[in-house]
């Protein structure tokens, strides 16, 4: 039987994303009671500039009293979408001692603070929904807490900036330069006048952090996320890269150990092979590629930003979280019973592809050979050029260790006839 009463909804920032929630909430409301059982009602809109006119929204919705709105109590879901910590974090917990379920996107509070988060939900018996604080769009975060809740998964990969990938794939495609493929990802949208957060892979580490978690049944914060930006990656990588038959990408890697004993969370550029689902990925779009013991391979694709993808997530989870309010029951919320260490980055281990400039005259290749076997390193393949006695020399490692790696280089640094080491990269996904 449909229930007449509205469940009503309090929406706190009304930006891009927050906008469209309001818009499609409205636009599609039949279609919602529908799926749902009951009416959704948007009872409120926080928002920091009152008087900014918003298409679609009665402006007697509309407060600067965001704790006022989530302390009315007669809130059944508040969808948070301002971002950041604080007043973001205060308000969710107000939200859930005022008896609402909460829907966020929230990826940098959920990566520092998810396991208070959800404590604080389970404490007053609510939810707590996130699909949209990873991949925008793209259904991830369901699947891997629910349709994949019985697998055991092995490692998670993949991009997850948008913003990233478009610059890397400028890069590729068309020989420009790391400032240049910025300058046309800034100027059509894609990337934010200060770029930091995206280019230096704080919101792909936020979004490790959040996927190792959940996949690993471990709590990981955004603290145990290795991270490393993308600005030092030139044409010359890429022009490596593709005489090695791969491209370039900033991927997130979350892993179990091959003994099941620890995990790993990453954020770093890496070679990848073309013959590799993700190397095709394009443009600002997003992909994770899933491995799992029952399941295989599975790959997950689409736009992981922008305010109407963002939106879509945002309303499955409101839907998922209205339809537990009417049968009085809770989705899954935090599963951390495995409790595995994080290892650090100098445990990890993966190719490398090692650029280094030398003098062009014999016994150099011995020499570098000679290091790289002290430091307990095997190379898989050599590439020599140089003229005018400068020389280039690249090396192609088998699988080592961060930390056995780091220890060659330091060596190599020391040799008289390396001039320096112009480009050290990652190899993954062979």
């Amino acid at each position: 039987m449909m229930r007449t009463r509205p469940l009503k909804v309090a929406l706190l920032g009304c930006g891009v994303v927050g906008s469209e929630v309001a818009r499609i909430m409205t636009t599609h409301a039949d279609d919602l009671t529908a799926r749902i059982g009951a009416p959704v009602e948007l009872a409120g809109v926080a928002v920091r500039r009152p008087s900014k006119v918003r298409a679609g929204i009665d402006p007697a919705l509309v407060t600067t009293d965001a704790t006022a709105l989530v302390k009315r109590g007669d809130i059944d879901v508040v969808v948070e979408v301002i971002g950041g910590i604080e007043p973001a974090r205060t308000l969710i917990t107000t939200a859930f001692e005022h008896g609402a379920s909460v829907v966020s996107a929230n990826k940098a509070l959920l990566a520092q603070d998810g396991a208070a988060l959800h404590a604080a939900a389970v404490e007053h018996g609510r939810d707590l929904y996130y699909e949209a604080a990873v991949a925008g769009a793209i259904p991830l975060i369901r699947p891997l807490r629910e349709s994949l809740a019985g697998d055991k998964i092995n490692r998670v990969m993949g991009i997850v900036n948008g913003t990233t990938n478009f610059i890397l794939d400028k890069m590729d495609s068309t020989g420009a330069g790391y400032q240049e493929a910025l300058d046309e990802a800034t100027a059509l949208g894609y990337a934010e006048a200060d770029p930091t957060a995206d280019v230096e892979a704080f919101d792909a580490a936020a979004k490790a952090a959040i996927l190792a978690g959940i996949a690993f049944h471990t709590r990981v914060r955004l603290d145990d996320v290795y991270r490393e930006g993308m600005t030092e990656v030139t044409a010359a990588d890429f022009a490596s890269a593709k005489g090695m038959g791969c491209t370039i990408k900033l991927l997130a890697i979350c892993e179990r150990a091959a003994d099941g004993g620890s995990v790993t969370a990453r954020v770093h550029p890496a070679m990848i092979p073309l013959t590799h689902p993700l190397a095709s990925v394009r443009g600002a779009y997003n992909a994770v590629f899933v491995e799992s013991e029952a399941a295989g391979q599975l790959m997950f694709y689409g736009p992981g930003a922008g305010g109407a993808p963002t939106a879509s997530a945002v309303l499955g989870d409101l839907v998922a979280v209205c339809r537990n309010r009417l049968g009085g029951a809770t989705g899954p919320g935090d599963s951390a019973y495995a409790q595995l260490p994080v290892s650090p980055m100098g445990e990890v281990v993966t190719r490398y592809h090692i650029s280094l400039d030398v003098a062009d005259k014999p016994g150099v290749l011995a020499q570098v050979a000679t290091v790289f076997a002290e430091h307990g390193v095997s190379i898989d393949t050599v590439r020599q050029s140089g003229k005018d006695g400068e020389a280039s020399l690249v090396v192609v490692t088998h699988r080592a260790s961060d930390a056995s790696l780091a220890g060659t280089v330091e060596a190599l640094r020391g040799l008289d006839t390396v001039r320096g080491v112009s480009s050290i990269m990652r190899v993954e996904g062979e």
